[in-house]
């Protein structure tokens, strides 16, 4: 630690990592200090020189003496006077949460500051001048919902309550926030200092909406940097529509996501850390990796560039087609099945047909200490998959009473096991990612049409359409959709892979299904919109979706259809 003149106040300034490495400066909110950076701090410091400051009137550092001086010409004083102490002349790689993300638009836009700066990573906090310009010009609900989230602003500008508040029901509220959010109070955060620093930083309200009478009209100034937007899903206090409000005035813009609330940097460090990490590389010189390409706003894109697909039972039918479209709609394209070769000439064709990227993978979906493995490799090499297509399945067709012990467990293992592993596996790596994600599980007309011609497979499809029900609501609240696609008949070779016990209709099944004429590609376009929709449950042709409405309107009618075979 070291200390930092700026005007009347005393800057109390931390650095951590290699002076030689990139300087990466953290600023952070109220009613914060620079610890609540801790864990991201550290995460940072092995590769870059990671730089502190408390603002004034917080933690070790002083206030000024007319509390008047909490605006922002006084707060660009100070960040002025620690970036001549630390940055050497360096340009500094800016992060701001919450007034340290205010501070950060008001430095990205003012002369004599924005020079000096590489980047700006923004965090929980809009700018100033896009707030006014917002509440000028947002949509009508847009700003009443962030009316809502910012009712607490009027209570802070009033006189006296906001301070005895501090004094003793509110940081307990903000000690059940902060567990709410999954960042329980721990040392340092929130500080022994928390009610002397919020009564102080009250006047960040005070001295910039109560107290500053010049409006400016002209709007916000263009910001000429690489500017990163971290987009906490859950912010109780910021709605996307304010985040976003930026867009449009700066041109190089990254927009990211984020499965967490107001402090995201305490719940999910090393999400934030990663994105901070990735961002300040790219600007330094180095290749942008796939989520932040994705996140570059602004660049035309087909509707799956640059996401990491996952396709079980690619080999063929409904897998292979999918496959193929996701590449052909600029997703990357994992193909994987049982049978390696198989998966082997999709992934070829993907590459040289379509001029696509794709890998091939041999995997049994049932077997659980491959699909483990798989799962570890894929990440591990290609990063955690933003699309998980549970495709892989058998059918064994035949009176229940000719179903062997083995033809149950294959069937289950595959069509059942196969969804459970692909999703547990995958949908955690989701969730510990906080991006979001989207899974979708193939599961068939017969889950909600069982016929007794295909007893085990009826009762895996309806298991995985439960499955898929139960995971959506499950997964909803971290942002990863789940769809189940129930196709009826598709013209796939389905029906020759089929094993026949009891009786012996594969020649009749291989030309029904060829005579329907419905092929798989279509079902891929169903699966593609599901996704981009975040459909829950999708029927596919004539057949299946009216097997699902009778399945809803009359139980009873469909059980007897069940006895046709």
């Amino acid at each position: 630690m070291r200390w930092v003149e700026s005007g009347d106040v005393r800057l109390a300034v931390y650095t951590d990592g290699d002076p030689a490495d990139p300087v990466v400066l953290l600023l952070h909110g109220y009613p914060d200090t620079h610890r609540v950076w801790d864990e991201v701090a550290a995460r940072l410091s092995g590769g870059f020189h990671v730089v502190r400051y408390d603002v004034r009137g917080a933690g070790a550092s002083t206030g000024p003496r007319d509390r008047r001086d909490y605006g922002l010409d006084r707060l660009m004083d100070d960040l002025r006077a620690v970036l001549d102490a630390v940055a050497g002349g360096r340009k500094v790689h800016l992060v701001g949460h919450d007034w340290g993300s205010v501070q950060g638009w008001e430095a990205a836009g003012r002369a004599g500051l924005r020079e000096r700066l590489a980047s700006f990573t923004s965090l929980g906090g809009p700018g100033g001048r896009h707030m006014a310009d917002f509440a000028r010009h947002g949509g009508r609900r847009d700003r009443l919902a962030q009316l809502a989230r910012s009712a607490y602003i009027g209570f802070f500008l009033t006189p006296v309550l906001p301070e005895l508040a501090w004094r003793s029901l509110v940081p307990r509220l903000l000690a059940r926030r902060l567990r709410r959010e999954g960042a329980p109070p721990r040392d340092g955060h929130p500080a022994s200092t928390l009610v002397r620093d919020a009564r102080n930083g009250l006047w960040l309200y005070r001295a910039n909406l109560l107290l500053r009478r010049r409006r400016d009209h002209a709007g916000p100034p263009v910001i000429d940097l690489p500017v990163q937007l971290l987009d906490a899903a859950h912010d109780p206090f910021l709605t996307s529509a304010l985040a976003g409000w930026c867009e449009r005035w700066t041109p190089r813009l990254w927009r990211r996501g984020i499965d967490a609330g107001h402090w995201a940097q305490r719940a999910r460090p090393d999400t934030v850390a990663s994105m901070i990490a990735e961002f300040v590389a790219h600007v330094e010189g180095a290749s942008p990796s796939r989520e932040l390409r994705r996140a570059r706003t602004g660049a035309a894109r087909r509707a799956f560039t640059d996401r990491l697909v996952v396709v079980t039972g690619a080999g063929s039918g409904i897998g292979l087609a999918s496959a193929r479209a996701f590449a052909a709609h600029g997703g990357e394209v994992v193909c994987a099945d049982v049978d390696g070769a198989a998966a082997a000439r999709v992934a070829e064709g993907i590459r040289k047909e379509l001029g696509g990227t794709a890998w091939a993978v041999q995997v049994d979906v049932a077997n659980v200490d491959q699909m483990v493995d798989f799962s570890r490799n894929i990440i591990a090499e290609y990063g955690v998959p933003d699309i998980v297509l549970n495709n892989a399945g058998i059918t064994i067709a035949g009176p229940i009473l000719d179903h062997t012990v083995e033809h149950w467990r294959r069937t289950i293992d595959v069509n059942l096991w196969g969804v459970v592993h692909g999703c547990r596996l995958f949908g955690a790596a989701m969730v510990a990612r906080g991006q979001g994600g989207h899974l979708v599980n193939v599961a068939s007309l017969a889950a909600f049409a069982p016929t007794r011609l295909l007893p085990a497979y009826s009762v895996s499809k309806a298991a995985v359409k439960a499955l898929s029900d139960v995971l959506r609501a499950e997964l909803a609240g971290h942002g990863i959709g789940v769809s189940v696609v129930c196709p009826g008949f598709v013209s796939t070779p389905m029906a020759g892979h089929t094993t026949y016990v009891g009786t012996n209709r594969k020649d009749l099944a291989v030309r029904w299904l060829a005579r329907r004429r419905y092929p798989a590609e279509r079902v891929a376009a169903h699966i593609m919109r599901a996704v981009d929709r975040n459909q829950a449950v999708v029927p596919v042709n004539l057949e299946a979706e009216i097997g699902y409405a009778l399945s809803r309107i009359s139980p009873r009618l469909m059980r007897g259809l069940a006895r046709l075979g």
